[in-house]
């Protein structure tokens, strides 16, 4: 039992990590973005993050299937931990004190659920 739920744990923090990258691409995808069909269809950053949330989204839905929503979705949470982690390395965008105690504060918390 404990075996299952710290992988279907592991799972969630992939599928979580997988959805933070593809948030990036969107962000830079967005730099060029247009609202006609070869725009968006020669814009790969776009396409890169579409095909990375589907991914991590088929993820989630087997977690879904085989794990608790009460534990799992909230270790998805992390994706915002990646997200400003991403953010700071790969767009050097500022990350203050308040956003590190927020992570800080998103560890604990998913980490309580997960032990529980």
């Amino acid at each position: 039992m404990f075996r299952m739920e710290l992988k279907l744990i592991l799972f969630a923090v992939l599928s979580a990590f997988i959805g933070s990258i593809g948030q990036l691409e969107f962000k830079r995808g967005s730099e060029t973005f247009g609202f006609n069909l070869t725009s968006l269809l020669a814009n790969y950053h776009l396409l890169i993050g579409f095909l990375l949330y589907a991914f991590s989204t088929l993820i989630y839905i087997y977690i879904l299937r085989e794990g608790r929503l009460s534990v799992i979705y909230p270790i998805i949470a992390t994706s915002y931990i990646w997200t400003t982690f991403f953010a700071k390395i790969f767009l050097n965008e500022p990350v203050d004190a308040t956003s590190w105690l927020g992570i800080a504060l998103i560890l604990l918390g998913v980490t309580l659920i997960s032990l529980r």
